[in-house]
């Protein structure tokens, strides 16, 4: 499950995604900036997948490299190590690393605190001045 989304995520296959999930689900971003709500619901996270046409055609390639899984005690649980690598326009490539903690119950992600590096994850996909706007706008 943890493969089949960072690779649908990389890959821009938003429509699939939210069928990974159960219907109630508890997906939080403790890193998130600006901050963002928890995603109770496949619903949520369906509207956290879609991304416009527009936007979409403009992100930069990814991939997922360097993924460690890393088994827990509890056989729901894992938690995996990865990165996301842009392939920038002038083909330099920019590394966002993650680490999500994922439960996994009858085939379907119920619960998972995806920790990406907010930052890096801007300055890749170009957006850095869109960041540096949010977090004025919340200290305003």
């Amino acid at each position: 499950m943890f493969l089949r989304l960072v690779h649908g995520v990389a890959d821009g296959n938003s429509s699939e995604l939210p069928d990974l999930y159960g219907e109630v689900t508890d997906v939080r971003h403790p890193m998130a900036t600006p901050e963002s709500e928890p995603l109770t619901s496949r619903r949520a996270l369906r509207e956290h997948f879609t991304v416009p046409p527009e936007i979409r055609e403009s992100l930069p390639k990814r991939s997922v490299v360097d993924v460690v899984v890393h088994e827990t005690a509890d056989p729901e649980v894992i938690v995996a190590e990865f990165a996301y690598e842009f392939t920038l326009p002038d083909d330099s490539r920019s590394k966002v690393p993650c680490v999500f903690v994922m439960r996994v119950r009858d085939g379907q992600i119920i619960e998972s605190r995806d920790y990406i590096d907010p930052i890096r994850t801007y300055t890749a996909r170009g957006d850095l001045d869109r960041l540096l706007a949010s977090l004025r706008k919340g200290v305003s």
